[in-house]
């Protein structure tokens, strides 16, 4: 029976997922917390103890969390949004020793979301199809765009046989910003209430919108599928996946 460690077991997400690890027949193997808490706070000791890691903590954590993954030759489970550049090289060298599920949202309509984004991308040109994301979370939530957003504008770029930082990203307009570039992916975020997560992903042209809308209603399917995600984990080579690869579609 598989063992689990959960990185932040104390937090909203935690909790949640230490559920799932024993509905889907797994063994909690520990956890780490803020000082002070009943858990442990040694992320390289409860790594030696798991068979694989689940980590939806903080960006600024994410790289201690990694080496310890990496150190114990562990699979790692990555749900934290916000990575810089330097927290995603230290990923990048982490997965050339252990397989890394690392992905924006574990919820597998969202995943199904970015296929359909990419698809429909490379059908409907930039030139004639504006591409605008609008995402809303709670009040709590501390980066913006979301890494679903991010997500979404990276697939209508890949679609488009370019990047997202090439197309150009228009984002919290204000002012006379003048006329909306060409390509570029347009991205607003709103913060309110509890929101679990609400993405919405329009082309429009001058003739007709098309729009495609994600809504959470429950953290429960993230923690649901980032443990689907660690179990699957557990029989691959080192490599940085994402959860197309755990749904068989990557």
């Amino acid at each position: 029976m598989a063992k689990i460690g959960i990185l932040g077991i104390s937090g909203r997400m935690g909790r949640l997922l230490a559920e799932e690890v024993t509905a889907a027949g797994a063994t909690l193997a520990g956890g780490t917390a803020r000082r002070g808490e009943q858990w442990p706070s040694d992320p390289a000791a409860l790594a030696r103890v798991s068979d694989a890691l689940i980590d939806f903590t903080t960006a600024s954590a994410a790289p201690a969390h990694t080496h310890a993954a990496a150190a114990a030759r562990k699979p790692l489970v990555l749900g934290t949004s916000g990575l810089d550049r330097a927290q995603e090289a230290a990923l990048h060298e982490a997965a050339r020793h252990i397989p890394i599920v690392y992905a924006a949202n574990f919820a597998p309509g969202v995943n199904l979301l970015l296929a359909l984004a990419e698809r429909m991308a490379a059908a409907l040109p930039g030139e004639a199809y504006d591409a605008e994301i609008v995402e809303i979370h709670h009040r709590q939530k501390i980066d913006a765009p979301s890494g679903t957003a991010l997500a979404l504008g990276r697939a209508v770029a890949a679609g488009r046989g370019t990047t997202l930082e090439e197309a150009g990203i228009e984002s919290g307009r204000d002012g006379h910003t003048g006329a909306r570039k060409p390509g570029a992916i347009g991205f607003a975020a709103l913060r309110a209430g509890q929101v679990v997560g609400e993405h919405t992903l329009l082309f429009a042209s001058g003739e007709e919108h098309i729009a495609l809308t994600h809504r959470s209603f429950d953290r429960r399917v993230y923690a649901t599928g980032a443990v689907r995600a660690a179990l699957w984990a557990l029989s691959q080579p080192p490599g940085l996946y994402g959860m197309k690869h755990v749904l068989g579609m990557g």
